[in-house]
């Protein structure tokens, strides 16, 4: 399962607070097979990588890994990538350049 897909399996409802998930389901898929989403857990956390490689269309087309014997639900799946592409972590300031830099799709070929 792809991460669009994933989005697109949730009623919009469940996430009308969470402006990621709107930014993402609109965002039309691009090229995304190369790369593949990682969920696997460490220790007591669930750690995901490989969604902040490529642009938005990139990461929305990436299939989706989760390693064996991890079972999470789709809904705490989605979760977990959405927290992990958030701006946790980020100033207000760090989190406008780096979403600016990753909705343009030429930036986002080039820095990534």
């Amino acid at each position: 399962m792809t991460l669009r897909q994933l989005i697109q399996s949730f009623n919009p409802n469940e996430f009308q607070n969470h402006a990621l998930f709107w930014q993402l389901k609109d965002i039309k898929p691009e090229y995304g097979a190369n790369i593949r989403i990682k969920v696997r857990k460490n220790g007591d956390t669930i750690s995901v990588t490989n969604v902040h490689v490529g642009s938005l269309g990139d990461i929305v087309a990436s299939p989706i890994d989760v390693a064996d014997g991890l079972h999470l639900t789709d809904e705490e799946l989605l979760k977990a990538i959405l927290d992990e592409m958030s701006n946790e972590g980020f100033t207000e300031a760090d989190a406008a350049v780096f979403w600016d830099d990753m909705t343009d799709l030429q930036k986002a070929k080039i820095v990534r």
